[in-house]
């Protein structure tokens, strides 16, 4: 059975940093596409991140609003990929998803709650 755990998560002033981990079982997170999305009320997600799976060339990328702030990483050996953020704005309240993706299948993780607040 596939498993997305993501933690670390929390409360972080405006401007501070957090850094999310995805916990992957049942799948090898280098054979997948895997991403970082964000999603506030309603169904609608956001995206933020990918790296692209090991076949694939290990590509990073970002959406506009984040690139500069935010970085995507994986460790292979640990099978976890993590969303390092910096310089967080309240906007960017919301429930952040990790997703992997192939040509034939997708699976998402619960999401961890990322508030930023003074």
């Amino acid at each position: 059975q596939v498993q997305l755990v993501e933690s670390g998560g929390g409360l972080v002033q405006p401007g501070g940093s957090l850094r999310l981990s995805c916990a992957a079982s049942g799948i090898a997170v280098n054979m997948y596409d895997m991403h970082w999305y964000r999603q506030t009320s309603g169904p609608r997600r956001e995206f933020i991140a990918v790296i692209t799976s090991e076949t694939d060339g290990d590509i990073t990328n970002y959406a506009d609003s984040v690139k500069g702030r935010f970085t995507i990483s994986r460790d292979n050996v640990k099978n976890m990929v993590y969303l390092e953020m910096n310089n967080l704005k309240p906007e960017e309240t919301a429930v952040y998803r990790c997703n992997a993706h192939s040509v034939d299948r997708s699976y998402w993780g619960r999401g961890t709650q990322v508030t930023v607040s003074s």
